[in-house]
């Protein structure tokens, strides 16, 4: 989120300035109960890394504290996502650093990217559909980005065997 880089690297790890500039001003905190036994920060960057390694919860790598356990379960840090996933945090994270992007003038908009993937799909799960042309049971993902490749649009999703021209309108707006 810095100048203008020839190429761009997927985050895996925030810094805390990073993330009390970028994510903490979108993301909701709990009103009841006890508070989570690792900070926000933390939490966060063991997110990012599940999503990046794309590796089951429970074998996500969480380091040990002073006592050489795991300092936190995985069970606290998937019930974190999903719960900033429900009251829409995510989505007002991408909002603001697109928005963010804009104030500084670091996106690109004289070029915009459309790209459609098809994934394949193991076992169930929503929006799926029999792709001919890929010969695969699958869902169908339409990102828009800049000419610097931000993301500037959020991700768009279809079953496979849908066509993605109709899907740029839904990104777009």
């Amino acid at each position: 989120m810095t100048g203008k880089p020839s190429w761009q690297a997927i985050p895996t790890k925030l810094s805390e300035a990073q993330f009390e500039d970028f994510v903490l001003p979108h993301l909701s905190r709990g009103r009841r109960g006890p508070p989570p036994t690792l900070s926000l920060h933390k939490i966060f960057n063991y997110i990012l890394k599940a999503l990046y390694v794309g590796c089951q919860w429970m074998m996500l790598p969480i380091d040990s504290n002073d006592e050489g356990h795991r300092e936190i379960h995985h069970t606290p840090i998937y019930r974190m996502m999903r719960r900033w996933q429900a009251d829409g945090s995510i989505e007002r994270i991408f909002s603001g650093t697109v928005d963010r992007l804009h104030q500084d003038q670091l996106l690109e908009l004289s070029v915009i990217h459309g790209d459609g993937t098809t994934t394949a799909a193991k076992k169930g799960g929503d929006n799926l559909g029999y792709s001919g042309h890929k010969h695969l049971k699958g869902c169908k993902v339409v990102a828009f980005c800049d000419r610097d490749c931000n993301v500037i649009a959020p991700f768009v999703t279809a079953p496979g065997n849908r066509n993605e021209s109709p899907l740029l309108r839904n990104g777009v707006i």
